[in-house]
């Protein structure tokens, strides 16, 4: 496993959702793709991430900042902060923990924890 956290492909990803070059997505996610994120029902299939993220996510702007992230071979994680903004107007600030299962080089499927009181 590296120790150093292949910073360019989550860097890549993240600029992307970030600069809602929706476009450029399908290159870093499987067709059947499965998205696991608290407070949505699973996001399944490339067509229904794509709807999530250009019209069902409640962030209108914002950027995350990446503290690490790990990669090998068909499993990789990162984490870190993202800072925005809600449609609403809402001031936005979380931290987060992705945790991805990879196939061929993208992901399949993927899980997003927020560091936040649930139980």
């Amino acid at each position: 496993m590296s120790t150093q956290p292949p910073r360019s492909w989550f860097e890549d990803l993240f600029r992307t959702i970030d600069t809602a070059t929706w476009n450029d997505l399908p290159q870093f996610f499987h067709a059947n793709v499965v998205y696991e994120r608290p407070g949505y029902p699973p996001i399944e299939g490339i067509d229904a991430l794509l709807t999530f993220y250009s019209s069902t996510r409640i962030i209108a702007e914002g950027k995350h900042s990446l503290d690490g992230g790990l990669r090998d071979g068909g499993k990789a994680i990162c984490w870190g902060h993202f800072h925005g903004r809600s449609k609403t107007g809402e001031t936005l600030a979380e931290r987060f923990a992705d945790a991805y299962e990879l196939e061929n080089g993208v992901i399949k499927k993927r899980t997003t924890y927020f560091f936040r009181a649930a139980i």
